[in-house]
């Protein structure tokens, strides 16, 4: 242990990757997708964050990778809004739920802090299922766009 948490050991590293893997190989099998350069990029430090269990990382990003796939293979805008994007061209559930979050995360609240160190430490569990969510929200993204 660190100051700052527990580094995961090669094993759980090891389960984390090939559960991400697996998400990506059971969804690619069914085609061919348009998949952004932008967007991939983001995806691979993303997915090291997952692996490495810095869970608020996780959900942060999860919105930029998001954006990037939908502004190049579903808007080709590079000026819409986040949120307007989201709402626009995301086809699964609880984009809204997803932004927020990572909002809650970014955007201090100093009337009603949420996002303490003490709160990290006693809600990795809570954390690690949103990170996951969050994954599987992202991965979604990727594959909503049949190529050709």
């Amino acid at each position: 242990m660190t100051i700052f948490g527990v580094y995961p050991t090669q094993d759980k590293w090891n389960e984390r990757r090939d559960w991400v893997e697996k998400q990506l190989l059971d969804r690619s099998e069914s085609g061919s997708f348009l998949v952004s350069e932008h967007a991939t990029t983001l995806f691979m430090d993303m997915q090291l964050a997952f692996c490495a269990g810095a869970w608020l990382s996780v959900v942060i990003t999860s919105i930029s990778v998001i954006d990037a796939q939908l502004r190049e293979t579903e808007a080709a805008n590079d000026s819409i809004g986040t949120a307007k994007l989201l709402n626009d061209y995301y086809k699964g559930e609880e984009i809204n739920w997803l932004r927020q979050l990572r909002n809650k995360y970014v955007h201090h609240n100093i009337a009603n802090p949420t996002n303490d160190t003490s709160n990290w430490y006693n809600n990795q569990n809570e954390l690690e299922k949103h990170a996951t969510k969050a994954m599987q929200m992202t991965i979604h993204a990727f594959f909503q766009s049949p190529g050709t």
